[in-house]
């Protein structure tokens, strides 16, 4: 099964970077990132509007859609590693984490989601939130692997 961030904005060389570059290179398959951007000054809604059309762009026929939100769901790390082992099990060919813009997603973009999710309901920079969610992938694969990085 395929991992993808699709991301706005682009990342650039920063302790940010790093740390989702550290987690990222951990994982057995590699973790695809996205980064779109439009560069047109556009009013809130037409530009929250336009990311949402260049994220699902990026989306792959069959892909599970997870849209961070901060009113999403939480999970604790055991549930979500479940949940990506319950969409492997099914034959599931990608999960595509969508990051939003600084003004969130799109009703297109929380419409198509298959699964809203949270790190809390505090807002996080979506640069760092790019490292917690590969450090988070990681976890779940331990967890899946029975290897003792998380210890519960």
């Amino acid at each position: 099964m395929d991992l993808l961030i699709v991301a706005v904005g682009r990342a650039r060389p920063g302790p940010e970077r790093s740390l989702y570059d550290h987690y990222a290179a951990r994982l057995k398959s590699p973790l695809i990132l996205r980064e779109v951007e439009e560069k047109r000054p556009l009013p809130v809604v037409q530009r929250m509007e336009r990311e949402g059309e260049l994220l699902l762009a990026c989306v792959p026929p069959g892909a599970r859609i997870v849209a961070l939100d901060e009113r999403g769901k939480t999970f604790g790390s055991e549930a979500f590693s479940q949940r990506l082992a319950d969409w492997r099990d099914q034959a599931t060919p990608a999960v595509a984490f969508l990051i939003g813009g600084a003004d969130g997603h799109s009703p297109a973009v929380r419409s198509r989601a298959d699964l809203l999710f949270a790190f809390g309901q505090m807002t996080w920079p979506h640069m760092l939130v790019r490292g917690m969610l590969a450090e988070q992938l990681y976890r779940a694969q331990s967890i899946q692997d029975g290897h003792p990085y998380h210890r519960a």
